[in-house]
């Protein structure tokens, strides 16, 4: 995933497969099945690699979520919780879906 160049990502690959394919072929086996899906990045230029390879859209979400229950101290009930949760995943939407 992190590797410099498209060469040295195939090659990380083809070491994984050799260290790892008589213990875990069936994971073998996923990445080789999508071996051209996971070298897309590489079709890119190099400064918006970091931005392509953002792993997890969820949880940069519920990163504001976490942000705020933290500077709250929490909601003090969980039906509040919940009602906070959910305005600020909505702003978050609002902001992003724009």
């Amino acid at each position: 995933m992190n590797a410099p160049t498209k060469a040295a990502c195939i090659e990380a690959m083809n070491d994984f497969e050799k260290e790892f394919d008589a213990k875990y072929p069936k994971a073998v086996n996923c990445l080789r099945k999508d071996e051209e899906a996971l070298m897309t990045p590489y079709g890119f230029p190099a400064q918006q690699w970091t931005h392509l390879r953002t792993s997890n859209p969820i949880d940069s979400t519920f990163a504001t979520v976490r942000l705020r229950q933290r500077v709250t101290k929490g909601a003090g009930s969980r039906k509040r919780a919940l009602l906070m949760a959910f305005k600020l995943i909505e702003m978050a939407s609002k902001r992003c879906g724009d």
